[in-house]
């Protein structure tokens, strides 16, 4: 199946510049929000100051019960900023003529790559070295040897899943809305706009979720285990 035409594909052609303009797109975009949210702030919030207030609320709400309300709010900027990325990427694909960035390999990857880094960066720095590779041993010291490459190899795992399992989405759901769009180009889409804004913020919060736990397994994580 051919790429679905885009606005910005017209002059970029269907290649990594489009999904680099895309994302410069999607930058622009919640910066253009956040400004909007603060250039008049108000006790009662309305209009784009409430949406972010409530996408903000909602963030440490999940944090609180992840991780603990002091950490929730220390690891805030790291997770609101993955989820305005991702839920923005993938909301821009359910509008005719553009495409979601998170539909590409090549933007969810660094993504996860990202979440892998720093968690295994802040489990280090919380316990040092030696005590937060010290659970990857298991519990028993003579399963050592075959617990610890299969530790490895699930937070290896773990790049895979995050990366993968949005890419698919969110590209399965670009494509069944393309060929929707070539079938039935009007009103017949409608509920299916419904359901993939749903799909999109489902995806977002699992990617904030699982940001969240692979934090809290890192720092939180009992030296004796």
């Amino acid at each position: 199946m051919e790429a679905p035409w885009t606005f910005i594909g017209v002059f970029t052609g269907h290649g990594p510049l489009l999904m680099a303009v895309h994302l410069l797109l999607v930058a622009v975009i919640i910066l253009f929000i956040a400004k909007a949210a603060i250039s008049t702030m108000k006790a009662i919030p309305t209009g784009a100051q409430n949406a972010l207030e409530a996408f903000i609320q909602g963030t440490i709400s999940m944090g609180n019960d992840t991780i603990g309300k002091d950490r929730a709010r220390k690891y805030l900027p790291l997770i609101l900023t993955i989820g305005l990325v991702v839920l923005i990427s993938n909301l821009i694909g359910i509008i005719p003529g553009f495409e979601s960035p998170t539909s590409n390999i090549n933007i969810t990857l660094p993504l996860a790559l990202v979440v892998f880094i720093y968690y295994n960066y802040e489990g280090i720095r919380e316990k040092g070295a030696k005590n937060y590779f010290a659970h990857f041993m298991g519990p028993v010291p003579i399963l050592a040897p075959l617990m610890f490459p299969i530790e490895i190899l699930s937070h290896l795992s773990r790049i895979v899943s995050l990366s993968f399992r949005l890419f698919g989405n969110i590209k399965g759901d670009d494509l069944f809305l393309a060929v929707l769009l070539m079938l039935v180009p009007f009103f017949a889409p409608l509920p299916a706009y419904a359901l993939l804004t749903f799909f999109a913020v489902l995806q977002t919060f699992i990617f904030m979720i699982l940001t969240y736990v692979y934090l809290a397994g890192a720092i939180l994580v009992d030296e004796d285990h």
